[in-house]
């Protein structure tokens, strides 16, 4: 994944450069015009005692669906960091973070899983049932892909599996 990165210019007091609508530089302890292009934020700093700071976006924080779900419900509460803490468990830093700088949901994992003492693999039948076949397991099937919550369901915990490819 790559970076996005934007540039600032600081001088030597630790003030940002903002620039006005006319393009006249203002000193600010905390707003600062942000370039996307450093050689241009460069050409500002020049002759006047500053210097470009590189400023990195940070990365979005990867979260389960049950995760993302209290990240998603403190939006709409009084005081979001309220609710993810009183909603959290132990991924409160976890949650704070996805909740300021963004996130994705983890990808749920599937898997093929083999009939026992066989070369069979199970899948399933558009009624909600089961059956067994002798297709090679492969990705294009989704009939044969169990994500863990279907494992159980089905009753295959014991059965041996092996991890679909996304």
């Amino acid at each position: 994944m790559s970076e996005k990165k934007l540039y600032a210019v600081k001088n030597d007091e630790g003030e940002w450069m903002s620039l006005d609508g006319t393009q006249t530089e203002i000193w600010y302890s905390n707003n600062a015009t942000l370039f996307k292009d450093k050689s241009y934020a460069e050409a500002q700093s020049m002759g006047r005692k500053a210097h470009v700071v590189e400023l990195v976006e940070p990365e979005k924080v990867v979260l389960t669906k049950e995760q993302a779900e209290i990240v998603e419900n403190a939006n709409g509460f009084y005081l979001p960091a309220r609710y993810i803490s009183i909603n959290c468990g132990e991924d409160e830093e976890l949650l704070m973070n996805a909740y300021v700088n963004g996130y994705t949901v983890e990808k749920e994992k599937k898997y093929n899983v083999k009939v026992p003492h066989t070369s069979f693999y199970y899948w399933k039948k558009l009624d909600g049932g089961l059956s067994i076949n002798d297709l090679v397991a492969n990705d294009k099937y989704d009939a044969m892909k169990f994500t863990e919550v279907e494992i159980e369901h089905y009753g295959l915990q014991d059965c041996e599996k092996e991890e679909v490819a996304k």
